[in-house]
């Protein structure tokens, strides 16, 4: 069965309305996630990674030292399907994920530049471009983050 593929219009409105870091770009829905270095990045691509392989939907991944990008398009039919925004909406979850802003028993990685690994966006950037301002990972400005 061949999924139903969006146009743009369709894509761009759901982009704004569901996950608005995310932007369309030549034919792909497309997320960049900002690092601390290459260990975080390599994290982000692993978590990625793992998500793709569950759901058996796999992204184009572009990486250097501190950035990942992620790119989704249906294959077969090659457009935006709504496979695309359901893993987007799980990767943006599972790398977001940020357990010390819920009051649980997580923590959460400690706020000190030495455990750093991922640039959580703060607030909402103009949507396409996160607002990759280093802060720490419980949300809080860190005094050593990198610019």
């Amino acid at each position: 069965m061949t999924e139903a593929t969006h146009d743009d219009a369709v894509v761009e409105a759901r982009l704004a309305a569901e996950l608005p870091h995310w932007r369309l770009e030549g034919g792909w829905i497309r997320r960049t996630y900002r690092t601390h270095g290459w260990k975080g990045t390599l994290m982000v691509i692993n978590a990625v990674g793992h998500l793709a392989e569950a759901a058996f939907h796999h992204p184009d991944i572009c990486a250097s030292y501190a950035f990942v990008e992620v790119r989704l398009m249906t294959h077969m039919p090659k457009g935006i399907t709504d496979k695309d925004f359901a893993l987007a909406r799980k990767i943006e979850e599972v790398v977001g994920w940020q357990p010390g802003l819920e009051g649980g028993p997580l923590t959460g990685t400690p706020d000190d530049p030495r455990f750093a690994y991922i640039r959580y966006d703060k607030g909402g950037g103009a949507r396409g471009r996160p607002d990759v301002t280093a802060i720490g990972t419980r949300g809080l400005p860190s005094s050593g983050a990198m610019p």
